[in-house]
């Protein structure tokens, strides 16, 4: 029997694309109308927002773990976090967690590597973003990390979070992450991090200068690879 996959949820628009990749890309893999057992637990996003934006990690933790304890005590095997800021708080969570996890940054990083990517320009929030979480784990594996610059993280962190959250997605938003990929691409970027899980809702290798690397979708393959006990294969 695959494994029981517990999404430990936080935004409803990144984590939804997540259970639906999984679902849909199970069936591809597993056979018509087919997937693993998936359960999703999530706290109000203005709860994790309320911590995030006082930089209490601690207190995201907290959240995350309550999550994690509900999905374990209904029989989830292993647990994902489609959202990629709140894995700032992962150092607390992963100590004190009964279940294993699969880190959202670890499989983009693994994939980068895979497919032989060597600078990545990164977006996502402004609190991601300045954050070493990308940074850290990429320098490891001899990957540069070129961030948003400082203007860039306030307009995309804006977009984020009054637009790509409600599910509202403009044309604007569009063309304004397509200037900023292009401005990576001229500072050497070969591949831009999709370091929201809502952003791949409005931006793809279809409409961007730069292959894209998707979190929310490498990280529900990952889940459904693990989950069916298959050997991941190149680019996930």
């Amino acid at each position: 029997m695959p494994l029981h996959i517990g999404i430990v949820a936080c935004s409803a628009e990144g984590a939804a694309l997540c259970y639906r990749t999984i679902c849909m890309e199970g069936a591809q893999m597993m056979g018509r109308h087919d997937h693993p057992e998936v359960s999703m637990h999530t706290h109000s996003l203005a709860e994790y927002m309320k911590r995030v934006d006082r930089a209490d990690w601690m207190g995201v933790a907290e959240l995350m773990l309550s999550s994690a304890h509900k999905l374990a005590r209904i029989g989830a095997d292993f647990l994902i976090c489609p959202d990629n800021t709140i894995h700032q708080a992962f150092a607390y969570v992963e100590p004190r967690s009964a279940l294993p996890w699969l880190h959202i940054v670890d499989v983009v990083a693994d994939c980068a590597v895979e497919r032989g990517f060597r600078r990545l320009g990164l977006t996502g929030t402004r609190s991601l973003v300045e954050s070493r979480v990308y940074p850290e784990k990429l320098q490891v594996r001899g990957v540069e990390c070129v961030r948003a610059n400082a203007i860039e993280r306030e307009a995309i962190n804006r977009i984020i979070l009054d637009e790509l959250v409600n599910g509202v997605f403009t044309v604007d938003a569009v063309a304004y992450f397509q200037r900023v990929f292009e401005r990576m691409k001229g500072e050497g970027c070969d591949a831009v991090i999709l370091g929201c899980t809502e952003i791949p809702l409005i931006m793809s290798d279809a409409n961007s200068p730069l292959p894209t690397l998707d979190s929310t979708r490498l990280l529900a393959r990952a889940a459904l690879h693990r989950a069916a006990g298959v050997t991941l294969g190149s680019g996930l």
